[in-house]
């Protein structure tokens, strides 16, 4: 296996290991580099869902620590007062801790938790008197926990397993035989997804349990999937979910519907009905109306979520916020109003919604927990009293938590601070790009630590995924190592991505990646223009969608001198075959199956043009990735391989589509090997 190569190809492109001191006086000395180090990502700290309570006086959110002893993100639950950001640890200690919520009346908490070491449970703490049980026993591990609104009971989805599909009967194993685990089959239409590997039989349902412990009742069942959040109605007489339960739900695209649940019956009633997705449904708290966000399916790549109202039988909807060109994709319904949260323009907001459509913006800026790209998101929750808990950062800290009480924002928590204090951090500057076409490409720098205003740099483009996400002035560990190195890494959001209305994000729609390479060379060229960045020394990478752009952009341009393309889509046939979204990615990206439209596919696979690239380029990919799967980086290494241009293929163990897959080591190393692999092309070679 490849996987037992890893060492090797490491060492061929001139791979230190990270966790080493990466500054050559720093390793000499025993003292600690001034800069971002592959080591730094251990202590890192990272705050995530902030629940805050009924009162407004605490909140309880997960930490997330990586551990060098582990190798692995440690998780805990942790209390701020609001009042006074006093921190106490709620639970910790052996196992994950996390998905915390609070009971109706503030006096409990339920979470989920490992401690047992057999898998997650259930809990609840009473917060007066400290205690904590595991509420019921589990055999699959349960998620999406919500309170009744009396607080005796709480729902969970978890998954019920069912009967293996089998075809024929092999031969009567004799007693003490030792064999082989047999076949299994499948005849899902989804039997793989990106983070949860190959799927066992079974479909997730819906349970009510009491919160003072027992056994659970199983409110759903079926050859369905009842899952999404769980919103019970303020009479506690029914609970309210998205789903698809048609009978062609499998091959259903985006569809689904908002159910209510009968809990005394079991009886399930749709509550919406379109060709389109419906979900995220708030009950307000005088239980009349349902706020939910959804859109009608129009077959492309990407819709932008409106926000809707309903009476709280399914009559009377309407579309509400109509005028607002920013696509909704988070909603909280509490005594204090409506509020919903949406991507804006490099940044994460939150709003208040009023019945009548009007949007009023509150001024917290919100931030993504992840840390090793300046992605767009964030975690919040509001108090019945109109305070806002929420993940906050900047360009030059991770997550914490914040809080908003009227238009006055305070940080509460300064995880890293004391850690990042003593390091040398690139300088983010946004700068101005347009494209050919004229319209405004949102784009930032990030520059060295010890970058001398009107010195030119070598550059990195490093292109997002997605492709309908975004990048903002915020935290990326990624971008501090590659700045310690003394590259400066340029970051835009080119079309497509959201955040800037529905227009720009349909700049790709039938077309990608095709279109935004004009638009990423552009922000090159101001790159260079206004100063910054060296043009004999540029270099691009991305993951993802911004893995694909970085394949397509080599057969096209020669000016990079050298690349890396992490997990890409290769071949588009191939793709849409084999990714675990393939009942989307043909329908709505390519607008037909491959069979139907065989020149579409070929004209937007970057495998076409590989007969052009003449430059390095080193392929990057996690070993159980489904969602751009192995297979596509394995066809861009053979080849580039084939046409002898310098190439090598890192597999990160164990690692699947997302970057925090990955243990912090493995992030390390990776981004360790780019470094080394740009650094092998650079014209003004590094000291060493």
């Amino acid at each position: 296996m490849f996987v037992r190569t890893f060492p090797a190809i490491l060492a061929a492109i001139a791979f230190c290991s990270p966790l080493a001191a990466d500054d050559n006086e720093a390793a000499e000395t025993g003292r600690p580099s001034p800069y971002f180090t592959g080591a730094d990502l251990f202590g890192l700290s990272v705050a995530a869902d902030p629940q805050i309570s009924p009162d407004g006086g605490k909140i309880a959110y997960v930490r997330r620590t990586n551990d060098i002893m582990t190798d692995s993100a440690v998780t805990s639950i942790w209390l701020i007062d609001a009042e006074t950001g006093a921190e106490t640890p709620l639970v910790s200690g052996e196992g994950a801790h996390f998905s915390p919520r609070w009971s109706p009346d503030g006096s409990r908490i339920a979470y989920i938790s490992t401690e047992s070491g057999g898998g997650p449970e259930l809990h609840v703490r009473w917060m007066e008197s400290g205690a904590s049980a595991n509420i019921t026993a589990l055999p699959e591990s349960p998620s999406g926990i919500s309170w009744s609104p009396d607080g005796s009971q709480i729902a969970y989805t978890a998954r019920v397993p069912a009967k293996p599909v089998s075809l024929g009967s092999g031969p009567a194993k004799p007693e003490g035989a030792k064999w082989k685990a047999p076949p299994t089959i499948t005849d899902k239409v989804t039997y793989r997804i990106d983070g949860a590997g190959y799927l066992k039989p079974g479909f997730t349902q819906i349970f009510v349990v009491s919160a003072t412990g027992g056994a659970p009742r199983q409110l759903t069942s079926g050859d369905r999937h009842h899952s999404g959040s769980l919103e019970w109605t303020p009479d506690g007489r029914r609970i309210l979910i998205s789903g698809n339960r048609d009978e062609n739900w499998e091959l259903a695209g985006i569809d689904s519907e908002i159910y209510a649940i009968d809990i005394a019956s079991g009886a399930i009633s749709a509550l919406t009905d379109r060709d389109g997705p419906d979900f995220g449904p708030q009950v307000s708290p005088d239980g009349r109306r349902i706020a939910y966000l959804g859109v009608d399916d129009e077959g492309k790549a990407y819709h932008q979520t409106e926000l809707y109202l309903m009476d709280a039988d399914g009559s009377n909807t309407r579309r509400i916020a109509a005028g607002f060109d920013r696509s909704f994709d988070s909603l909280e319904w509490t005594e204090a109003g409506l509020f919903a949260g949406y991507e804006d323009e490099g940044e994460y907001r939150v709003a208040r919604i009023g019945i009548s459509g009007n949007v009023d913006p509150l001024s917290a800026r919100i931030a993504d927990p992840g840390y090793s790209r300046p992605y767009v998101g964030g975690h919040w929750s509001i108090s019945a009293n109109g305070t806002l808990a929420f993940t906050s950062g900047s360009a030059s800290r991770p997550a914490d938590v914040s809080i908003l009480r009227g238009n006055r924002s305070r940080r509460l928590t300064k995880l890293n601070d004391l850690k990042l204090s003593g390091k040398r951090l690139g300088e983010t500057r946004e700068i101005a790009v347009a494209a050919p076409d004229g319209t405004p490409i949102p784009s930032w720098i990030l520059l060295p630590p010890d970058y001398e205003p009107g010195t030119r740099v070598p550059t990195i483009l490093e292109i997002h995924g997605g492709p309908f996400a975004a990048y903002g002035p915020h935290f990326a560990s990624d971008y501090q190592l590659y700045a310690s190195k003394g590259y400066a890494v340029l970051f835009t959001n080119p079309g497509g991505s959201t955040g800037y209305g529905a227009e720009f994000a349909a700049r790709i729609d039938g077309n990608y990646p095709i279109s935004n390479h004009a638009e990423l060379m552009a922000a090159v060229d101001a790159a260079v223009a206004q100063g910054y960045a060296d043009p004999e020394n540029l270099f691009v990478t991305g993951g993802s969608g911004g893995g694909i752009l970085t394949a397509w952009m080599v057969g096209k341009t020669d000016r990079f001198a050298a690349a890396a393309s992490n997990k890409p889509v290769i071949n588009w046939t191939t793709m849409a075959l084999m990714s675990d979204g393939y009942p989307f990615f043909g329908r709505y990206w390519m607008k037909g199956k491959p069979w139907e439209k065989p020149e579409e596919y070929w004209d937007r696979s970057p495998l076409k043009s590989v007969p052009n690239i003449t430059t390095p380029t080193l392929v990057l990919v996690a070993a159980e990735d489904y969602r751009t799967p192995r297979g596509e980086a394995e066809q861009f290494y053979g080849a580039l391989k084939l046409q002898e241009v310098d190439t090598a293929l890192l597999v990160t163990p164990g690692g699947s589509h997302g970057d925090l897959t990955m243990s912090p080591s493995q992030l390390a190393a990776k981004t360790a090997a780019v470094i080394a692999w740009f650094d092998k092309y650079r014209t003004d070679k590094p000291a060493e």
